[in-house]
């Protein structure tokens, strides 16, 4: 099989800043002609987004697709609930999971895998404010060793 170029769309920061992300899958996702070509020029914003399943499917909720400039009447609502494309396997796994205590279902990045349009989501716990504060922490203390360790290289 031919490699595929991947071509990143959009990355959900937040959700690895919220949350301990334990295992993630790739899903497509159903949507409409405007909404590729939005998604071709990056207008895409995964923030504050979410993963439903009701009646046995998924769905994208809260993802922000801005709508096509040329689109014109054939233009979608930015902010409509999409389907993502997954086996009823894949499906029954996530809803055990997400029944356990404290577990979500997040969309972590949006990618074009070829032509079609791909989403990688993730089965996450949420961080408590003290495991936010330690990773501010180790990113502070990584940020001044870098720091220093250019200050030494250039004398």
């Amino acid at each position: 099989m031919a490699n595929k170029s991947v071509k990143m769309i959009s990355q959900n920061k937040k959700a690895y800043h919220d949350y301990f992300i334990l295992e993630t899958m790739q899903a497509g996702i159903e949507l409409q002609g405007t909404e590729v070509k939005s998604m071709r020029a990056g207008r895409c914003n995964l923030k504050d987004s979410y993963i439903s399943i009701n009646n046995k499917e998924a769905y994208i909720k809260g993802m922000h697709i801005s709508p096509f400039e040329q689109g014109n009447r054939f233009n979608h609502d930015p902010l409509r609930d999409r389907r993502l494309l997954l086996h009823k396997y894949e499906i029954n796994k996530l809803e055990g999971r997400i029944m356990q205590q404290g577990l979500t279902i997040v969309p972590l990045k949006v990618y074009f895998e070829g032509s079609l349009v791909k989403m990688d989501i993730g089965i996450a716990k949420g961080k408590k404010l003290y495991d936010k504060r330690q990773d501010i922490a180790k990113k502070d203390q990584k940020r001044e060793a870098e720091k220093d360790f250019k200050l030494k290289l250039m004398t």
